[in-house]
């Protein structure tokens, strides 16, 4: 399907808020970072939290496993994928949090939300168990799992717009990393970058967006076209 350009940064009519998760939701990044590249060095591959957050954030596990493949060749063990994803969540289970003050904008909000992310269905369902968000967003959290293409294409965020049944020009995204940037513009969908996360610490601002979820309220005011 094709879709229109992202919208740009005039006022607008939100009838749906779309989440990412990691990185926006769950304060998650460092975490998963920290596990890949343990693991990676168990093979002896050396890969630094600067190359992960450029290569691999916000990415599928299986285009970050192909990614390792190619630029490595090498060929990674059978379990690898397992051993990862067994491992970070046993981190979500002690270290995981919210990106601060999550909760309390997400309290605020009175408009419909969803998650679409690229985690797997398990990693999302235990993050948002985790962090006690499973009820808040109940059945409407949709994955890279359920459509042809991941992030940067518009494949998902479609997804969850025909799925909560909104017309993707009403549909206000919130990402953090360059794919899912992409991905929403790519969606004909207005996009603000949540640049608040730990993995992000000192980068620079790439997009409209915010750092911290106390100037979400009055930013999204700025944006919403009265009724």
């Amino acid at each position: 399907m094709a879709a229109a350009q992202g919208k740009g940064a005039g006022p607008m009519r939100v009838d749906l808020i779309i989440f990412d998760c990691d990185g926006v939701i769950a304060d998650s990044e460092v975490l998963s970072a920290q596990v890949l590249i343990d693991q990676l060095a168990r093979l002896d591959i050396v890969v630094t939290p600067d190359d992960v957050r450029r290569d691999f954030l916000g990415r599928s596990f299986p285009t970050v496993a192909a990614s390792i493949r190619d630029r490595f060749a090498l060929t990674l063990p059978a379990d690898f994928e397992a051993t990862y994803r067994a491992r970070l969540l046993a981190r979500f289970d002690t270290d995981l949090r919210t990106t601060p003050g999550f909760a309390d904008a997400l309290a605020q909000i009175r408009l419909p939300v969803c998650v679409a992310t690229s985690s797997s269905p398990p990693r999302v369902a235990r993050t948002l168990a985790v962090l006690d968000l499973a009820q808040r967003f109940g059945a409407d959290v949709f994955t890279a799992s359920q459509v042809a293409r991941g992030k940067p294409a518009p494949d998902l965020f479609l997804f969850a717009a025909e799925r909560m049944g909104v017309d993707p020009a009403h549909a206000l995204v919130i990402e953090d990393s360059q794919p899912g940037l992409q991905a929403a513009r790519a969606a004909g969908m207005r996009v603000l970058q949540y640049r608040g996360g730990a993995h992000l610490a000192g980068q620079p601002a790439t997009d409209e967006g915010f750092d911290c979820w106390s100037q979400f309220s009055d930013l999204l005011a700025r944006i919403q076209v009265p009724a």
